[in-house]
């Protein structure tokens, strides 16, 4: 079996081609950010070319495009439309964009407890404007259990709103409201641009009239989705890229260490993952990205806006700054502004273009410090690797400071501080020593390091997961994934264990019959449990539980 995995970085476009568990090609193509179609094409025909074509062809992609967006702030103009209910101080919340609240309330079983007001919705065309190259997500406190309110709200944008309308209740079963607000904010602020992307692919596709077996796209938890899947809900591949890094690290390491620190260092961002008694840490509560706390089930990884391409900043005291948005080309490779990669050109750490380009760069920038060229470009290194420091430590503390259950789920969770750096991405081979050495920590930078997302794309094992909704007072079952719809039997005994139970046989049952094997292991992803009240009695329960295959990789030969 051949498959393809396919990374469009925010500097360069990774394509791998595996046959088996070993790599047959490795291609690399800048990521052309006005023209991402010709780029990725290319990426494609590039690791295309050494398919012997004596055998299926999976694709599987994964893309840190929407985790640089929302890192580097250039998401669309993005506007919440809110119907809290009583209760609620949304100015309490500090949330970091604008929020429209809208009168109108569900309660907690989903029963339409106030309306909402007419002249509220018509006055919504004079607050979000027409919306062109904006969005709007909406998001009611209770629309995960009623969706109407949401639902009315979108009938009435989509009459003259021109911009990208999300839904919360689409995004996420949970309760946690301000993280469902938060969720629907950066899916509508990416949503354009993934829908992009997904049109760019099939174009891709259709015209080299490539025969796929599949298109997948990699979730936040290394998890997959269908290609069209991820333009419905683009939320889920924000962190697709990073979650390639995960898959790419247990791919290839062959570091004995049960705990490490992975670093994935690109031209535009770094992340940041922890590895506790061998395994990757998840974030159940929900993915956090620049700050933003989401719903997003997700590998426990930090993206900052630091990279081999960043801008550079010199403050008077000749304090530098790395990033965080990317400067552009680096200045050796025919770019206009001074990067780290200039610094590492310049001192030789690596060969990258034009090392007279880098020094005549440095050496016009470190006149006015009273520096030469050599002193700067060691201060550039040493800043970046500074930050990485600082980053490195931020992200143990958060560790630490977790409740016991997000970080390991058992009751004595071992010691959570690193005992080794994994390192990937083209500029590991210069920084990941570096920063073992300021850690005082041994290190492994991986084979293949420079492709090793789009290897750990490839090398993901494709999964499913399916969601039961139950009702005990109407005794009805439902797994909208399948479009079943059955009776409860029993239901006054039906609970959420037999509900969690239910969506596991069937799951179970569904990988068996796309031939994922009998022994393939599922886990709870999100969950939701409560009780129906009518004049003073409990009439019944509803139950959610959304399952998956727990996400895998197979291993590669380095």
């Amino acid at each position: 079996m051949y498959v393809i995995g396919i990374d469009v970085g925010g500097t360069h476009t990774d394509a791998a081609l595996l046959k088996d568990s070993s790599v047959a090609a490795l291609a690399k193509v800048p990521t052309a950010h006005g023209d991402l179609f010709a780029s990725t094409r290319r990426a494609l025909e590039e690791i295309w070319r050494h398919y012997p074509g004596d055998g299926p062809v999976k694709l599987q992609l994964s893309t840190t495009l929407s985790t640089n967006t929302i890192v580097e702030g250039r998401g669309a103009p993005t506007q919440v439309v809110a119907v809290p209910g009583p209760g609620v101080n949304l100015a309490s919340l500090k949330l970091p964009f604008t929020v429209h609240e809208l009168q109108g309330y569900m309660d907690h079983r989903g029963r339409e407890a106030a309306p909402l007001d007419s002249q509220e919705l018509k006055g919504l065309r004079a607050l979000l404007g027409t919306g062109e190259g904006e969005a709007v997500a909406v998001v009611g406190k209770f629309s995960q259990r009623n969706p109407l309110h949401e639902q009315k709200i979108a009938a009435e944008l989509e009459q003259w709103y021109k911009g990208t309308i999300s839904l919360g209740h689409r995004l996420s079963g949970r309760a946690n409201f301000p993280r469902r607000m938060i969720t629907a904010f950066l899916n509508a602020s990416v949503a354009s641009q993934q829908l992009d992307f997904t049109r760019m692919w099939q174009r891709v596709l259709e015209n080299l009239r490539i025969p796929l077996e599949d298109v997948l796209v990699l979730k936040a938890d290394g998890g997959t989705m269908t290609l069209e899947e991820s333009g419905q809900r683009p939320i889920e591949t924000i962190l697709s890229g990073p979650a390639a890094s995960t898959m790419g690290v247990q791919a290839l390491t062959s570091c004995k260490e049960p705990n490490y620190l992975l670093v994935d260092i690109g031209g535009t961002t770094t992340d940041l993952a922890a590895v506790v008694d061998g395994e990757v840490l998840y974030e159940r509560d929900g993915a956090v990205i620049a700050g933003y706390r989401t719903l997003v089930p997700a590998v426990l990884t930090r993206s900052l806006g630091l990279g081999g391409d960043s801008e550079l900043h010199f403050a008077e005291d000749g304090q530098i700054t790395v990033g965080p948005r990317r400067a552009g080309t680096p200045v050796c490779l025919g770019g206009a502004q001074l990067t780290p990669t200039d610094a590492v050109s310049a001192l030789e750490l690596a060969q990258v273009g034009s090392r007279v380009k880098a020094v005549e760069a440095l050496q016009d920038c470190a006149v006015r410090y009273g520096l030469t060229w050599a002193d700067l470009a060691k201060r550039i290194i040493q800043a970046f690797v500074a930050q990485l420091c600082q980053a490195v430590e931020s992200l143990y503390r958060e560790l630490e400071s977790m409740p016991l259950y997000t970080v390991r789920e058992v009751l004595n969770p071992p010691e959570l501080r690193p005992q080794a750096v994994v390192g990937l991405g083209a500029p590991a081979p210069v920084f990941i020593p570096k920063l073992a050495e300021a850690l005082n920590l041994p290190h492994e930078v991986l084979p293949f390091s420079a492709g090793a997302n789009a290897i750990g794309a490839a090398a993901a094992a494709a999964t499913l997961s399916i969601t039961v909704h139950a009702d005990t007072e109407l005794a009805r079952l439902t797994i909208p994934e399948l479009g079943l719809q059955e009776e409860v039997e029993r239901p006054l005994f039906f609970d959420l264990a037999k509900a969690r139970r239910a969506a596991e046989e069937r799951l179970r049952e569904l990988a068996k019959t796309q031939g994922f094997g009998e022994d393939a292991e599922i886990y709870v992803v999100e969950e939701e449990s409560f009780q129906m009240v009518r004049g003073f009695r409990t009439v019944g329960q509803r139950h959610m539980v959304r399952t998956q295959l727990r996400p895998k990789v197979r291993r590669v030969r380095g």
